[in-house]
């Protein structure tokens, strides 16, 4: 970072997904000069990597999409209810095309450190293809784009092929007449097991924890869906935000499921799941609050199991017992459970028979070993913490971010972490993100780094901090809200329990709706916990 003629810009922004585009769009209609930085070879983010059969989108595609420009909206056709990965990464395209962004984008471009000097009062950023500095540093990194392959002894070892399914090979992968395993059951596991299984000859699927899982019941999109969706989506879009606490369109609850009678209880539960999709978590109002309630939801999905699979040990083995239902994030299939009907389809079941070793060969457990052609990881990512300490920015003083969340992360809003000025965060730790609709908290997001930006231009600063004290506050509030419900019971991704040595926080905000007014709040009362500063004496005097 010593280059003396660094790239110089108003603004960098890391990663050219949805969040990266929009934010990139809104700093150019500022006037700024910003400049993405893309490890990629093309847009789209989490939709470039994984690639892995079956990878489909969990959230309804006329609702996975852009608000910010109704053009959009009018001149894109989805094809399916689910939108699959290669349609949502040619939209990203679109995008991209439509509003000329990709001029600004650095692309196979790792972003390798960013430090900030205080004293000129820049970051300074280290990328692959050399320096760059900026008074702005945006993070647009993703909540699922750090992958996590498990640490599995001998996993180098073996000769066969071997995939991770946030890491899919671009050409595709052909197992025709394979023996394939795979480990791992989480949702891109449970997407691409169908897939994999039409191909295979033998598949084997590794299990350790069972998922809850709802048929998506994915069609194809008619005209008339397009038309009644285009003819009010604002007006759908602004209620979903206001009164939805995932920001996604649905039916709301009427009541709490132990106010309903047995039949009144099947019925919804049936219903929504006849309708398929996550929108079944809205069945009624306490799923996630009581645990009388939660098992109600949980034993109808375990029924629907035992019913689909004929098998019943294999049956007995997939369905979930130990964490409440909608505790992790509910996954979405496509003949999940059917594929364990086919004959050359087998479950292993790592709690009875452990893993031990990868060999040369294939996989190890306390029962033996079993020679592969192929193995396929589907353990998921070091989710939204991972891919920010991946770069570990330095702030004031020669802090680095790893050490500031040592203890779990901390940012105020999710949008910035003291000590580190003018550094934000989209969708990070502490926002709702990963809870919802994630198009819509990247909006308001960039909507809100926006706001701030301007606000420092109309008052002449240039630098802007959270305070300590504040995100604190904050921190607290995010973690009381989470002790409220049943999620914390879970060892969830949410939880960063899926990484070794990770801090066991519950890193999303709970409700995109209370967050919202959270901070309409906060901005009526002019953002008390960020501070303004003009100069290095300046913002140590108001970070106290």
């Amino acid at each position: 970072m010593s280059d003396p003629k660094p790239a110089r810009f108003d603004a960098i922004v890391v990663g050219a997904g949805f969040a990266g585009l929009y934010m990139l769009h809104r700093l150019r209609g500022m006037g700024l000069n910003a400049h993405v930085y893309e490890r990629a070879e093309g847009v789209g983010g989490t939709w470039w990597w994984n690639r892995y059969p079956g990878a489909r989108c969990d959230v309804e595609s006329l609702q996975y999409s852009y608000s910010w420009d109704p053009e959009l909206e009018r001149d894109w056709t989805w094809s399916e209810k689910y939108a699959a990965q290669p349609e949502i990464q040619a939209y990203a395209e679109f995008v991209a095309e439509r509003h000329d962004l990709k001029r600004d984008i650095s692309f196979s471009t790792s972003v390798e450190a960013a430090e900030w000097d205080d004293a000129a009062g820049l970051w300074r950023v280290r990328t692959s293809a050399g320096p760059a500095e900026a008074p702005q540093l945006i993070l647009a990194t993703g909540c699922l784009s750090s992958t996590s392959m498990p640490d599995i002894p001998g996993r180098e070892d073996f000769r066969g092929e071997t995939y991770h399914t946030g890491l899919w090979p671009h050409e595709g992968v052909d197992f025709t007449g394979k023996k394939v395993a795979i480990i791992g059951t989480g949702s891109s596991a449970i997407q691409a097991i169908p897939i994999i299984a039409a191909q295979a000859k033998e598949l084997v699927v590794h299990q350790r924890t069972p998922n809850f899982s709802i048929p998506a019941r994915n069609a194809r999109l008619t005209d008339a869906q397009r038309e009644a969706w285009r003819a009010r989506s604002q007006e759908r879009r602004a209620w979903a935000r206001a009164n939805t606490r995932n920001a996604i369109v649905t039916t709301l609850p009427e009541k709490p499921v132990l106010e309903a009678t047995p039949e009144e209880r099947e019925a919804e539960f049936t219903r929504r799941w006849e309708t398929g999709g996550i929108t079944f978590s809205a069945a009624f109002n306490d799923l996630a609050l009581d645990e009388e309630a939660n098992a109600y939801a949980a034993e109808f999905v375990r029924e629907r199991i035992r019913e689909i699979v004929k098998d019943p040990e294999t049956a007995e083995a997939l369905c979930p017992k130990d964490y409440p239902i909608f505790t992790k994030r509910i996954c979405v299939d496509t003949d999940y459970f059917e594929t364990f009907n086919l004959p050359h389809v087998r479950l292993v079941n790592l709690r009875e028979t452990p893993l031990e070793t990868v060999t040369e060969a294939g996989v190890r457990t306390s029962a033996g070993e079993e020679a592969y052609d192929a193995i396929v990881y589907a353990t998921g990512f070091d989710a939204m913490t991972g891919a920010i300490l991946n770069i570990d920015p330095v702030g004031k003083g020669g802090r680095r971010m790893s050490e500031a969340w040592a203890e779990g992360p901390k940012a105020y809003l999710g949008l910035m972490t003291a000590g580190f000025p003018n550094l934000f965060l989209i969708t990070g730790p502490g926002s709702p993100s990963v809870l919802t609709n994630m198009i819509v908290s990247i909006e308001h997001h960039v909507d809100m780094i926006c706001e701030q930006l301007s606000r420092m231009q109309a008052r002449g600063a240039t630098r802007l901090e959270a305070q300590p004290e504040e995100q604190e506050a904050w921190v607290a509030h995010v973690n009381a809200r989470a002790s409220a419900t049943l999620y914390p019971r879970a060892a969830s991704w949410y939880m960063g329990a899926n990484i070794p040595g990770k801090p066991r926080v519950f890193m999303p905000y709970i409700g995109q709706d209370e967050y919202r007014r959270k901070v309409a709040e906060l901005a009526a009362k002019d953002w008390p916990g960020l501070s303004m500063g003009k100069g290095r004496a300046a913002s140590d005097a108001a970070a106290g």
